[in-house]
């Protein structure tokens, strides 16, 4: 296996000693683990940041193979103990939590007390409203990082990213809702996910106006 610092150098001379520190020293909750945030936390792992806290009570299905970061293999795991493999296959020196646990307006302020950047990637509108409503609330000074609009196969360009306030970012096309013939497929998600992801390396790195 490889060593610590081997993974650590190859890391610095593709970011430079001073971006890996700070992705290193990062940390990241995120909250849903299906097309959006399976890969988000991939690529998160795969530039470096440190911390990662993966929040999901679901297991794999599979009808999430045509979008998720798992495997046949994976299927009646949790997605919490799935992923956590899957990323320290890429980086076993990250350090992540993980709970396997369903975000509630009761638990919220317990789970998310300790990162600075919230990812919210679930899937259903409601709990996706409570998360966004629950941290603007309770951590405004957290930066957070939601989606919304990624159905379909059409309209690259109309994924973006936009601020809503000084720490609230929205990816996706604001529109694009899941129905019969236009449902979630793993090349437009994919494209949401790594705005989210870019956007919090972003914030990683040196934050955004």
């Amino acid at each position: 296996m490889l060593t610590f610092e081997e993974i650590e150098a190859a890391l610095i001379q593709r970011h430079t000693e001073e971006i890996q520190k700070k992705l290193k020293t990062a940390k990241v909750a995120v909250a849903g683990l299906g097309g959006l945030g399976s890969n988000v936390a991939f690529a998160l792992a795969r530039i470096g940041a440190g911390h990662l806290h993966l929040i999901d009570f679901d297991r794999v299905d599979i009808t999430n193979l045509n979008r998720q970061q798992y495997f046949i293999r994976h299927i009646g795991l949790f997605k919490t103990e799935a992923l956590k493999q899957e990323l320290e296959e890429i980086n076993p020196y990250l350090d992540i939590r993980t709970d396997c646990v369903k975000v509630t307006p009761e638990n919220l302020t317990e789970l998310f007390q300790e990162e600075d950047i919230v990812c919210e990637a679930f899937d259903e509108p409601e709990a996706k409203a409570m998360l966004v409503n629950g941290i603007l609330e309770h951590f405004p000074d957290k930066f957070l990082v939601a989606a919304s609009g990624m159905a379909g196969y059409g309209g690259s360009n109309a994924i973006h990213t936009r601020k809503i306030t000084e720490h609230f970012y929205l990816c996706g096309d604001e529109t694009a809702e899941s129905a019969p013939g236009n449902g979630l497929m793993a090349p437009r998600v994919a494209l949401c996910a790594a705005h989210e992801a870019n956007l919090i390396t972003e914030l990683i790195i040196g934050g955004k106006e």
